[in-house]
């Protein structure tokens, strides 16, 4: 299977909720991701994998607004976010949990979630999700009044997710939600994030953990040096022991 021969309109249907064409994303002269385009449709998980270093962070943080394409172009329901500045894709329904929590350490876990809504003024639904997390998360719940750096880093990871929630995405950005984690851990994250969807959330994951990420996925997309690998459904190709040993590290 290679990025050409798999079609996504043999297995997926309809207008894509996030459209990334052709992109390039640098830092100074040097190119982090090359000509790289995905898709992902309302109700997925989709998941972009790879190596350290092939340019998946890079290009959450291009959704996200933090980073300007050199090239192509980025759509979310149809609007072009080319350009557009990070507080204001949040607005239109894009939040991310970003690689390494980066939860404040030194606020309270209710602090952190207040600051997760801090663009939203309704205050009926803020309270609403504000449930739903601790609903999802119940160790948040137990230390809602006690200091974030003063957590566990499965509990700092179950914060950052639960912050980004606290947005009310349409879609939820997940960079690297397994790092660092014990094996037990790692499965009750991913886990909670199938729930998330279940609950009506669209998500895009980065994962070196690509074995794992395949499992809860449903398309994939394998970037390596920058370049799109590899794209089809998640099933098959953690099922492909040549993929598996070829590109995901088995």
């Amino acid at each position: 299977m290679t990025a050409t021969e798999s079609s996504p309109a043999s297995t997926r249907s309809g207008e894509p909720m996030l459209q990334v064409d052709d992109i390039a994303l640098y830092y100074g002269n040097i190119a982090a991701v090359k000509g790289l385009s995905l898709r992902v449709h309302k109700g997925e998980i989709v998941t972009l994998i790879g190596s350290n270093g092939a340019g998946k962070s890079t290009t959450l943080r291009a959704i996200s607004g933090l980073i300007k394409p050199r090239a192509g172009s980025i759509s979310f329901l149809g609007e072009k976010l080319t350009g557009v500045q990070g507080h204001e894709i949040v607005k239109r329904g894009i939040c991310q949990s970003p690689e390494g929590r980066r939860i404040f350490p030194r606020m309270t876990v209710s602090e952190n979630l207040d600051l997760g809504a801090f663009l939203r003024n309704d205050k009926e639904g803020i309270a609403a999700d504000r449930q739903r997390v601790l609903d999802l998360f119940p160790r948040l719940a137990d230390r809602i009044s006690q200091k974030a750096g003063t957590m566990s880093g499965g509990e700092q990871q179950m914060l950052a997710v639960a912050r980004a929630l606290m947005g009310s995405p349409q879609l939820l950005l997940l960079d690297e939600p397994s790092m660092g984690l014990a094996p037990v851990l790692v499965d009750l994250i991913f886990d909670t994030i199938e729930t998330i969807r279940e609950q009506g959330t669209t998500i895009l994951v980065v994962e070196q953990n690509a074995l794992a990420a395949l499992r809860i996925a449903d398309y994939a997309y394998v970037l390596e040096s920058g370049s799109l690998k590899l794209e089809g459904p998640a099933a098959p190709m953690a099922e492909d022991d040549e993929i598996v040993r070829a590109y995901l590290g088995g």
